[in-house]
């Protein structure tokens, strides 16, 4: 890209993830160069599913504590969510596969997912891609009760409902969740 130059990186932070500053000039559509800061936030990347049941018409969400949330608005920390997780150093199926044995406690193989999305979850700040799946599940790929991996303490619960039912929470804003309702309206439209 010929729009940039003079790029520069400051880290701001690296906990767990990096907040970074960079500094650059970008060429406008007026042919001027400006002068820009931005704070960008690299998480890594991950990936999301959808679990359904056609027969029984149901999916699983998951629901936990998100501190985000809770310093924005207290009273809704904790969140109905489609299980999600790292991608990690694992390509997106084995990642999503993990994930979704340790948060819900179902057994799947990677054939089992069909991704369907990949998209920048908050392109002005993010570096993250979600990737997006869907996968039907039984009662007999049930291998635990799930709650997530305890050495990242997530304590997970995990709801089993009928689709209806998710519907009606993304429609009276119970389901706050982008990615969670990004699927959920791909499974109206094409699942169920």
């Amino acid at each position: 890209m010929n729009k940039l130059k003079n790029i520069t990186e400051k880290i701001l932070s690296k906990v767990h993830f990096t907040l970074k500053e960079v500094s650059f000039d970008y060429k406008n559509l007026d042919g001027a160069w400006e002068h820009q800061k931005r704070e960008v936030f690299d998480r890594g990347h991950g990936a999301v599913v959808l679990l359904y049941n056609q027969q029984q018409q149901s999916v699983i969400l998951t629901e936990q504590f998100r501190m985000p949330v809770y310093m924005h608005n207290k009273e809704h920390a904790l969140m109905l969510e489609a299980c999600a997780g790292m991608l990690d150093d694992n390509d997106p199926k084995t990642a999503i596969v993990k994930e979704i044995e340790e948060e819900t406690g179902y057994r799947l193989s990677k054939d089992d997912v069909t991704k369907i999305y990949e998209a920048y979850s908050s392109p002005g700040a993010v570096t993250e891609i979600l990737h997006y799946f869907t996968a039907p599940y039984t009662s007999t790929q049930k291998v635990s009760s799930g709650g997530g991996a305890k050495d990242e303490t997530e304590n997970i619960l995990v709801h089993e409902m009928p689709f209806a039912k998710a519907l009606q929470l993304l429609t009276n804003g119970t389901i706050k969740d982008a990615k969670t309702i990004v699927l959920l309206q791909y499974a109206q439209l094409h699942i169920f």
